[in-house]
C-alpha cells in the first residue's frame, strides 16, 4: 500500500488545509484512495499484519472522509490541527446572546411539540437550516480568512447546538409520523 496514512486528513486527500473545500474534489479523492486501500484489493495478502494494515488504511481513509465531509467536523478538525483541544472546542462557554437564542429556539420547539403543530416544526427546521448556512459561512471567514481560532471555536459550539436542535426537531417529527 503506497498511501501515507500518517498524513493529516487534508494532505491524505491532496487538499489544501482550509475550511472551504470543493466537495466534488473530496469525493473524487476519497473514491481514488478507497480503490487503493480497500481490503478486497489486499485479500491476497497472508493473514496477519499485512491484512490488518490494509484494513487500518481503509478505516483511516473513511475516518478522514467522514471528518472532512461535514462542515462541523471539518471545523473541529481544523481547530484540533491548530492546537485547540477538545476541551476548548466543547466548552460550555457561550456569549449571552447565543444563550438567549438557544432559549428562544428551545421554547419554539417545545411550544410546537406541545400543540402537535407539525407545520410549525417544519418551519422551525427550515429557519434552522437557513441559519446554519450563515454559521457555515461565518466559520469559513473565521478559519480561512481571519484565522480567528477563538471566534471559530465559539461558532463551532453554536453550530453544535444548531445540529443538536435539528436532531431534536427531526425526532419530534418522526414521533408524529410513527
Amino acid at each position: 500500500m503506497s498511501v501515507d496514512l500518517s498524513l493529516d486528513y487534508f494532505a491524505l486527500f491532496g487538499l489544501p488545509c482550509r475550511f472551504r473545500l470543493d466537495e466534488a474534489t473530496l469525493d473524487h479523492a476519497w473514491h481514488t484512495l478507497q480503490t487503493e486501500v480497500h481490503p478486497d484489493r489486499h485479500a491476497h495478502l497472508p493473514d496477519g499484519s499485512d491484512r490488518r494494515n490494509a484494513m487500518a488504511g481503509a478505516l483511516r481513509v473513511n475516518e478522514a472522509y467522514t471528518a472532512l465531509k461535514k462542515p462541523l467536523t471539518r471545523a473541529q478538525y481544523l481547530l484540533e490541527l491548530a492546537g485547540m483541544g477538545s476541551d476548548v472546542i466543547n466548552a460550555n462557554v457561550m456569549a449571552p446572546e447565543y444563550l438567549f437564542e438557544q432559549l428562544q429556539w428551545r421554547e419554539a420547539v417545545e411550544e410546537a411539540r406541545g400543540t402537535n403543530d407539525i407545520d410549525a416544526l417544519e418551519q422551525l427546521a427550515l429557519r434552522l437550516q437557513i441559519q446554519k448556512g450563515g454559521v457555515v459561512e461565518q466559520l469559513a471567514v473565521q478559519l480561512d480568512d481571519q484565522r480567528d481560532l477563538d471566534a471559530a471555536a465559539d461558532t463551532v459550539r453554536r453550530m453544535m447546538f444548531l445540529d443538536k436542535l435539528r436532531q431534536d426537531i427531526d425526532n419530534v417529527l418522526a414521533a408524529f409520523d410513527g
